[in-house]
């Protein structure tokens, strides 16, 4: 090595030999970070999964807060795709009821092969309840935003399936645009229960969201007279 750094200050210079020092520094770097980081994969069975997030105790305004309803329908909530979606249904309709019982706004999203037909009977629209059809993320070329902003929204209660498609992303969605979110981790739900922890847990924590989205559950939401 010193014998080429002769040859490289002779040829060209210290700065030659300070660009040969820098190439093997981070050449060395490279191979020494290859070998004490793992890649998630190599070390996947040893990953413990973090603390549950806090659950907290909310109180809604009905005048500034909307439901959401996201893909409660045939196609997405059935007992061969999601049994644990049928399961949530009977605590999004009390929800929806004592939402309607307060006047909150509702709105509703289908999945790109649903229809207003399909949504369960359990949760169906009224007349001028709006709906909106997108794929994961419900706000991403539909009227939703300006829908609750013309009613003067300023809070999303964020509920349906699955918890890893259109409850997350609209959710997060929702929060970067400015709304604060409320989600009742009861009232979400996927074929896989990983896919509904690692969503409560991102939406806490991750930096589009976590600012501006508290976790909760049905039974413990207020919605204010």
């Amino acid at each position: 090595m010193g014998g080429r750094m002769t040859e490289l200050a002779a040829a060209g210079g210290p700065w030659l030999v300070g660009l040969a020092l820098a190439a093997g520094a981070v050449a060395a770097m490279a191979m020494a970070s290859d070998k004490a980081a793992p890649s998630v994969f190599d070390v996947w069975d040893k990953v413990k999964a973090p603390p549950p997030p806090k659950l907290e105790a909310v109180k809604l305004a009905p005048k500034t807060t909307a439901l959401l309803i996201l893909d409660i329908e045939k196609l997405t909530t059935n007992m061969q795709r999601r049994p644990r979606a049928v399961a949530s249904v009977p605590r999004i309709a009390a929800l929806l009821a004592k939402a309607r019982a307060a006047g909150m706004p509702v709105a509703y999203s289908l999945t790109s092969r649903g229809e207003p037909e399909t949504i369960l009977k359990e949760v169906t629209p009224r007349k001028g309840e709006p709906i909106v059809k997108a794929s994961v993320d419900k706000f991403h070329g539909t009227r939703l935003e300006a829908i609750l902003k013309k009613r003067g929204v300023k809070t999303v209660l964020v509920v349906g399936t699955a918890a890893e498609g259109a409850v997350l992303h609209t959710a997060t969605a929702a929060a970067i645009r400015g709304f604060d979110v409320v989600v009742p981790v009861d009232g979400l739900s996927s074929s896989e229960l990983y896919a509904e922890q690692y969503t409560a847990w991102h939406l806490v924590n991750a930096p589009g969201s976590r600012r501006r989205t508290r976790l909760t559950r049905t039974d413990m939401i207020q919605i204010a007279r």
